[in-house]
C-alpha cells in the first residue's frame, strides 16, 4: 500500500499566518494560527513587517511538527498561498528593505494617475495608454493605487534610496518562498498586478518591454516567472531547521489567495463559481478565455491550472466589517457586549443577528470601510448605515452588517455572470465567513443561488495550496479535485426572504449613485 504523503500548506492572510498539514488528497490533519499586525497611516498607508510573516511561518510550522500529528518525514512539500498585491522590496542578500506595502495601501494612487493620464481620457485613463495595456495584460493599473505597480511607483518616488538598493520587488508569497529556499522567483499569477506581463497566450506569459518602459520601472528588479505548479527548490538548511523539517522537502511555487481558494473550493472546472468571504471577498470562476470588463474591474488572470484563465475581481472589505464590529462596538473599550472571548464573537454575532427578521427593518449597511474595487473602482467610498430610526437596535445593526456584505456581493455578481456569459449556481462558499450558517443562508437569499458550504471552509486557501503541491508532485491531477472536496451543507434561497432582499437591494445600488461625489469631496486629500 502506498504511504500517504502530506503538504505543509501555508495560508498567509491579511491578519495572520495559518499553516496546515494536509494530505495530498485534501484531508486536513491539523492547523495552527499566528496573528500578524498591520499598521495603518494617514493618506491610505497599510503596511506589514515581512519579519512578522516569517515569524508566523516559523512558529506555526514548529507547533505543527511538534504535535506529531503525522511523521514529519512524510511531509513531502511546502506550498504557500498569500494575499494578492502585497509588495516587498529585497536587497541582493534577500533582506527586506522596508515594511511591505499591503493590498490595502493606496498611497501610490497619485503616481498611477500620473502614469495613466493623458488626452483624450476615458474614466481617468489616457485612451492611448490604456489601449497599450489592456490587450496585453487584460487590464491596467487601477486608479485606487492598491496594485503592486502602484506600490513600486510609490517607493521609486517617495523612497528613492530604497528603490536604488532594491534587488527585486516580490509579491508576498514569493518573498516567503525566498525565505524558504533562498531562491528568487515569482509565479505568473502572483505577478499579475504588477501589470507588466503579456498574458495573451496563456501558455507563453512573459514580461512586456514596452509596458515596463512606459511604467519607468527597472526591468532588472523584476523576478523571473514560473508556473504555480513548478518546484522552486528545496528547503534551505536554515529554513529546514527553523521549521523542523528535512532539507529534502520540496517547495512548490504556489498561488495567490484568489487562485488557491478557487482550487480549494473544488470549483476547478470551467464556469463553476465560488464565493470567498475573508477580510475581503470575491465571486470567481475558471474560464477558457481572456476578456476584460474595464467598467467594473473584472478581468481574466492566469490561474494555477495550466492553460486556463480565472475571472478575477475583488471587493475590498467583507469579513473585515465584522472585525470592525467586534473590535470597535462589541468588545472595544466601551463595548456594549458582556466581556467574553474574542474567538467566540462570531458565534455571538450569529446569535444576535438571528433574533432579527430578514431585512433588519429596512436598515441598510454599505461595507465600504476602505473604498471599493469591484464593481466600481473608487478609493474614496466609505461605509455607512442608512435608514436608522428610533426603533433601530444593536441587533438590527449586527444583522445589517451581514446583509450589507451580501448586497455588495450581489452588486458584483451580476457583472461577473454577465462577464462569463452564464448563471453560476450552485456556488461554493469558503473563507472565515462561510463558518456562519446564518450568513450562508443570507447569501443564498440575497443572491438567489444555491450555496454549498465547503467542509473546513477556513482551510480553503491552504487546501488549494496543498492541491497545487500535490499536482506538482504527481500525486493527483486537477481533474481529481472536484471529487476530493466535501461539502457540509447546501443552502437554498427562500422566495419569501428574496422578496424582502430584492426590494432592499434596489435601494442599495442607489446609495452609491447618489453619494459617491460626496465621498470624494470628504475623503480626497486637500
Amino acid at each position: 500500500m502506498k504511504k500517504e504523503k502530506y503538504i505543509l500548506a501555508i495560508d498567509h492572510g491579511t491578519s495572520g499566518i495559518k499553516s496546515s498539514i494536509i494530505s495530498t488528497r485534501g484531508a486536513l490533519m491539523a492547523s495552527d494560527y499566528h496573528r500578524t499586525p498591520i499598521y495603518f497611516f494617514d493618506g491610505g498607508g497599510a503596511e506589514q513587517d515581512p519579519e512578522d510573516w516569517w515569524e508566523g511561518v516559523r512558529i506555526t510550522a514548529r507547533n505543527l511538527t511538534g504535535k506529531s500529528v503525522v511523521d514529519s518525514r512524510d511531509i513531502a512539500a511546502v506550498c504557500v498561498s498569500s494575499t494578492f498585491s502585497s509588495t516587498v522590496c529585497v536587497d541582493s542578500n534577500g533582506d527586506h528593505l522596508m515594511n511591505a506595502l499591503t493590498w490595502m495601501d493606496s498611497r501610490g494612487a497619485l503616481y498611477v494617475r500620473k502614469l495613466m493620464r493623458g488626452f483624450p481620457s476615458v474614466m481617468g485613463y489616457s485612451l492611448r495608454k490604456i489601449l497599450r495595456w489592456l490587450p496585453k495584460t487584460g487590464g491596467g493599473p487601477t486608479l485606487s493605487g492598491k496594485d503592486d505597480i502602484a506600490h513600486v511607483l510609490l517607493i521609486k518616488n517617495e523612497y528613492p534610496e530604497v528603490y536604488a538598493r532594491t534587488h527585486m520587488f516580490l509579491p508576498s508569497k514569493d518573498y516567503l518562498n525566498l525565505r524558504l529556499t533562498g531562491e528568487c522567483a515569482a509565479s505568473f499569477d502572483s505577478m499579475q498586478l504588477f501589470w507588466l506581463s503579456d498574458i495573451r497566450d496563456i501558455n507563453n506569459i512573459h514580461y512586456d518591454e514596452e509596458l515596463i518602459r512606459m511604467a519607468g520601472i527597472d526591468p532588472d528588479k523584476l523576478p523571473p516567472m514560473k508556473r504555480s505548479i513548478d518546484i522552486l527548490g528545496r528547503l534551505s538548511p536554515a529554513a529546514a531547521r527553523e521549521l523542523g523539517l528535512s532539507p529534502e522537502v520540496k517547495v512548490v511555487m504556489g498561488s495567490p489567495d484568489h487562485q488557491a481558494a478557487c482550487i480549494g473550493s473544488g470549483a476547478v472546472r470551467d464556469y463553476e463559481g465560488h464565493i470567498y468571504i475573508g477580510t475581503s471577498s470575491w465571486v470567481q470562476c475558471i474560464i477558457p478565455f481572456k476578456k476584460t470588463d474595464v467598467f467594473h474591474s473584472i478581468a481574466s488572470f492566469p490561474t494555477a491550472v495550466p492553460g486556463k484563465y480565472q475571472s478575477v475581481n475583488e471587493q475590498d472589505i467583507a469579513g473585515g466589517c465584522l472585525d470592525f464590529l467586534i473590535n470597535n462596538i462589541m468588545y472595544g473599550p466601551h463595548g456594549i457586549c458582556e466581556p467574553g472571548a474574542i474567538e467566540d464573537a462570531y458565534q455571538r454575532i450569529e446569535e444576535i443577528a438571528g433574533t432579527v427578521p430578514p431585512g433588519s427593518h429596512d436598515l441598510i449597511f454599505t461595507p465600504w470601510l476602505n473604498g471599493e474595487r469591484t464593481p466600481v473602482d473608487d478609493q474614496w467610498l466609505r461605509a455607512g448605515l442608512y435608514n436608522i430610526s428610533k426603533t433601530t437596535t444593536f441587533n438590527h445593526i449586527v444583522r445589517a452588517f451581514l446583509e450589507g456584505v451580501a448586497y455588495n456581493t450581489r452588486w458584483s455578481m451580476g457583472y461577473v455572470e454577465r462577464f462569463v456569459g452564464r448563471k453560476m449556481s450552485p456556488l461554493s462558499i469558503v473563507g472565515g465567513g462561510a463558518r456562519l450558517d446564518l450568513w450562508c443562508q443570507i447569501f443564498a437569499d440575497v443572491l438567489g443561488r444555491q450555496i454549498r458550504q465547503v467542509r473546513d471552509p477556513v482551510a480553503a486557501n491552504a487546501r488549494g495550496a496543498a492541491f497545487i503541491a500535490s499536482v506538482a508532485l504527481g500525486e493527483i491531477s486537477f481533474d481529481d479535485i472536484p471529487d476530493l472536496v466535501q461539502f457540509t451543507k447546501t443552502y437554498y434561497p427562500s422566495s419569501t426572504n428574496a422578496r424582502v432582499y430584492d426590494r432592499l437591494f434596489r435601494e442599495y445600488t442607489k446609495i452609491y449613485r447618489n453619494n459617491h461625489s460626496m465621498f470624494a469631496r470628504l475623503n480626497k486629500k486637500r
